[in-house]
């Protein structure tokens, strides 16, 4: 396991989270309509787990010694009132985080510090729960 990079992978993480709990949170303010009464609890809760995933990642990074990111990802979040672009958009960053775990389990490897394989793994599967949320809620 090469520390730099499993760290350099963890804060890509920390980056995507932290843009996750910008997003959901404007998108749980923002909806509208007859949508708002499902969405924007949906939204709210997915902000709140980004944040919750936010720290383990973090602590992961602190106990690699490294030190976490304070910036989010600088992909834009972009303003829609339409449900169906939210859905798209929180699909498409779902997506990016999953891909960014999966890397981070292979990084971290079967001779890995396990603890922390469990806790991304996880995050993995919470990542892999709510892409199919999303899909369904798209479908």
């Amino acid at each position: 396991m090469e520390v730099k990079q499993l760290i350099d992978r963890l804060n890509d993480a920390l980056g995507w989270e932290l843009r996750a709990v910008n997003m959901y949170a404007h998108y749980s303010a923002n909806i509208r309509g007859i949508h708002r009464l499902q969405l924007s609890p949906m939204f709210t809760t997915e902000s709140t787990e980004s944040l919750t995933h936010a720290d383990i990642v973090r602590r992961a990074i602190v106990k690699l010694g490294g030190i976490p990111v304070t910036e989010r990802n600088p992909h834009e979040i972009t303003h829609c009132e339409n449900y169906d672009e939210m859905l798209q958009y929180s699909l498409e960053t779902e997506t990016k985080a999953a891909e960014v775990y999966g890397e981070i389990m292979k990084l971290i490897g079967d001779g890995g510090d396990q603890e922390m394989y469990d806790a991304i793994e996880q995050i993995y599967l919470a990542e892999l729960r709510s892409l199919e949320s999303l899909r369904l809620l798209m479908s």
